[in-house]
């Protein structure tokens, strides 16, 4: 079994958090939440500039 670069990157943030799996989806969760945080800025910061989320959408 080959395991690819996502099944490597799940047991490397397992093991970060000594194997405890609610630990690893925990940490992820507030990654994933500081990330979303972080959009809402840039979409915040590029209304500021005209740039709205339907129009002219740089960001994605």
């Amino acid at each position: 079994m080959t395991f690819g670069p996502n099944e490597a990157a799940i047991d490397e943030i397992v093991a970060s958090c000594n194997g405890d799996l609610r630990g690893a989806l925990k940490a992820l969760l507030m990654v994933n939440e500081h990330l979303e945080a972080e959009i809402a800025q840039l979409y915040a910061a590029a209304a500021q500039y005209g740039f709205s989320e339907r129009g002219n959408n740089v960001l994605h």
